[in-house]
């Protein structure tokens, strides 16, 4: 089965060093064993949240496996409180704490549940197409029940994590609830189908990057606001969205919500003259040009 799944995968040449992100579940255990056999030189890095009492065993286990494969093992120690939005904070945590470009077992499975979740919460195109020519998610096209039965094939027993089963997490409520009800109005699998409409709409953003690509040279503080007015809305939404990006400490930059591009916009246009941003940002307009303190 290995040689199927290779086939599926986007990992770099043979001999090329990767880092892995591994928990010891199946996803990311099979990521490790699939990275090995396609000759690549793996450095584990394995991250302990303290989420769960056992998750000091998971750490444990992860040793274990490199060492019996000759896999170098890194340990990375980090506390997230209990609370809300836990998954985000702990997904920046555990990304902040691991080397830039490390290599995740998300599947194509986790590629459709993150575009229903961003769809939840009214993303654009790019929260329609994540994952899409990411090369720190190699096996983004290969399906989960397939990677857990490679798993399952093999020496090891990867660890479950009883938390991916509550229905506390909204992720866990897509897998295990929307996803099966999609599957069961649309009478067929619905996350190839869905994959393939991520994938479509990547190449339609990737395009209008393509025509963007003066505009991005448009710095904020250089634009003239009577030169933006002329733009068609969908272009000047677009720009702000990439001028007003903030900074996520390990988990790179994310846009500016809807709401505040639309607020941007009214600035532009001289509704009014300035407006509040998140992260205690403050975007005005004085003699047609913007300030962003």
């Amino acid at each position: 089965m290995s040689s199927g799944l290779l086939a599926q995968c986007h990992f770099p040449d043979v001999g090329t060093p990767v880092d892995l992100a591994v928990s010891g579940g199946p996803d990311s255990l099979g990521l490790l064993l699939l990275a090995l056999e396609a000759g690549l030189v793996a450095t584990v890095h394995h991250v302990d949240h303290h989420a769960r009492p056992s998750s000091g065993d998971d750490g444990a286990f992860v040793h274990g496996v490199c060492e019996r494969l000759d896999v170098t093992f890194v340990l990375h120690d980090v506390v997230v409180e209990p609370g809300a939005n836990f998954e985000a904070r702990a997904r920046s945590a555990r990304r902040a704490s691991m080397p830039a470009g490390v290599l995740t077992g998300h599947t194509m499975d986790d590629l459709v549940e993150t575009v229903l979740l961003n769809m939840l919460r009214g993303a654009g195109l790019d929260g329609l197409s994540p994952m899409v020519n990411d090369p720190t998610k190699p096996l983004r096209d290969v399906r989960r029940t397939a990677l857990h039965e490679f798993v399952d094939e093999s020496a090891f027993v990867a660890v479950h994590d009883e938390t991916n089963e509550s229905p506390n997490f909204r992720r866990n409520r897509v897998r295990h609830e929307l996803l099966v009800m999609l599957d069961d109005v649309a009478g067929r699998d619905v996350v190839p189908i869905l994959a393939r409409q991520a994938a479509l709409l990547y190449d339609e953003r990737t395009w209008l990057d393509e025509l963007a690509v003066d505009d991005r040279a448009v710095s904020l503080e250089d634009a003239d606001c009577r030169e933006l007015r002329t733009w068609p809305r969908a272009r000047l939404r677009r720009w702000l969205r990439a001028q007003l990006r903030t900074a996520d400490q390990g988990d790179g930059s994310h846009p500016p919500s809807a709401d505040e591009v639309e607020r941007a916009i009214d600035v532009v246009r001289g509704d009014v003259v300035a407006t509040e941003l998140s992260a205690g940002r403050r975007l005005s307009r004085r003699e047609q040009h913007l300030t962003l303190e």
